[in-house]
């Protein structure tokens, strides 16, 4: 539900009466501007994650505004997609709050191996040194390093992650640092950087290896100084914010490859932690598939459980793509079960397929249907479909599965509604009559 306000003090006075999980405000506004308006929301203590929105970019208006408590500060232009992107993890952050969860986001596993995780968390979270989370991917190190930041004494600023792998190689300078208005082509504002963005909090430096040589030697100098200079300018800025790396390769190996510069590594290898796969998290498995199973049954809308036979499924799979792989599996099971119970033969294939295909092949629904109504289970995916195509097939059977209601298979897809629609829109896909109902 969207709730619209013409100016600051017309939403202060809604918010008096009314409860909101996200506020997107404007900078430049009429009788009180975007910053006095943040600034009035933390002295209300008014629980809400607010993102900036203005074509007024500066970098003391950002600096600023992650200061007063804005949860994120986008500049026009923004697409829907940034926009969507944004208010999702303002969500989300605001659900682990509420659920009483400051302190660190969930980490479900009652194992040795958690265990003696969460201790390590619980020490290195006390002081301000640099953190190395090393793990295979699907691990979970940004949950690892967000807990980090919660029980730190920094939880009150913000928690910036930047993923370094999507970043290219003339942008992630501008991107780490900032720039100056003018220092290159394009350069038509002054922009905020992510380290400029983590004061008084902590930054996450995730799949650091894909930084190249040439940023490592400015990443190691603002390590040992403490301090950055945004691009364009000569003005050295302090940095007041909490270096956290992680990386699913062996640095080590990196560095005698040349890959990596060994001055680096030691700068960030100050206190390493290593994130266990989930093979050796024994019963592990089934906690959180039970806690993925509970998720997607609240947003798709049905009651789904695990058969026996396929927790022993879950406790005999070696799980190659980690957490993340079983949150998938779990997900796609609770859209495609064709009842109630999660039965072995469902997930068996899934489990059985290469590892770079296992994350994104689902079953059509045809055979889904097949495989419940037939005595065998052996119905598989034909060699050779692209993924592209697996993603068609895993939209439109949501949708089958919802009878067409836009709305709730974009929550069980976990996209957004524009998002979905523009994907139907590129399949030519023509909605049979009782898509009618589609939002």
């Amino acid at each position: 539900e969207v709730v619209a306000c013409a100016s600051a003090v017309d939403a202060l006075n809604r918010l008096a009466e009314e409860t909101v999980d996200v506020i997107i405000t404007d900078l430049q506004m009429p009788g009180m501007t975007g910053l006095e308006f943040i600034g009035e929301i933390g002295r209300r203590q008014i629980a809400a994650q607010v993102l900036m929105i203005t074509a007024h970019a500066s970098v003391t208006t950002a600096v600023e505004a992650m200061r007063l408590g804005a949860f994120d500060y986008l500049e026009k232009p923004f697409d829907a997609t940034q926009l969507e992107q944004s208010v999702a993890q303002a969500l989300d952050r605001g659900k682990l709050l509420s659920r009483g969860e400051a302190a660190g986001p969930a980490m479900i596993g009652n194992s040795p191996a958690m265990q003696q995780l969460r201790e390590q968390i619980a020490r290195v979270a006390l002081t301000d040194e640099t953190v190395l989370i090393c793990g295979e991917s699907g691990v979970g190190k940004e949950l690892i390093a967000q807990a980090i930041h919660a029980q730190s004494q920094r939880a009150s600023g913000p928690m910036v992650s930047v993923n370094c792998p999507v970043l290219s190689e003339q942008l992630t300078e501008s991107e780490l640092f900032g720039h100056k208005r003018g220092a290159f082509t394009g350069a038509d504002a002054d922009r905020v950087g992510r380290f400029e963005q983590s004061q008084g909090g902590s930054i996450l430096l995730d799949e650091i290896t894909e930084i190249g040589l040439h940023l490592q030697a400015k990443l190691l100098r603002v390590l040992q100084e403490r301090t950055f200079e945004r691009v364009g300018d000569n003005q050295p800025l302090p940095l007041d914010a909490r270096i956290l790396a992680a990386t699913n390769r062996d640095l080590r190996e990196h560095v005698d490859a040349g890959q990596f510069r060994e001055d680096l590594y030691f700068r960030l290898a100050v206190l390493p932690l290593f994130a266990p796969p989930l093979r050796e998290r024994g019963e592990d498995v089934l906690l959180l598939a039970d806690h993925f199973l509970q998720q997607a049954a609240t947003r798709i809308g049905r009651r789904c459980e695990l058969t026996d036979a396929t927790r022993e499924l879950l406790l005999a799979h070696q799980w190659p793509g980690n957490v993340r792989e079983l949150q998938n599996i779990i997900t796609r099971a609770c859209v495609l079960a064709p009842a109630e119970q999660i039965d072995a033969d469902l997930i068996r294939p899934w489990l059985a397929m290469p590892a770079s295909d296992r994350a994104s092949n689902p079953p059509a629904v045809s055979e889904v249907a097949d495989r419940d109504s037939s005595t065998t289970s052996e119905n598989t995916l034909p060699v050779g479909v692209s993924l592209a195509e697996m993603e068609r097939r895993m939209i439109v059977a949501t949708l089958e599965r919802f009878d067409g209601h836009r709305q709730r298979t974009a929550e069980a897809l976990g996209i957004g509604v524009r998002t979905l629609s523009g994907k139907l829109r590129s399949y030519g896909y023509a909605p049979r009559e009782s898509f009618v109902k589609a939002a």
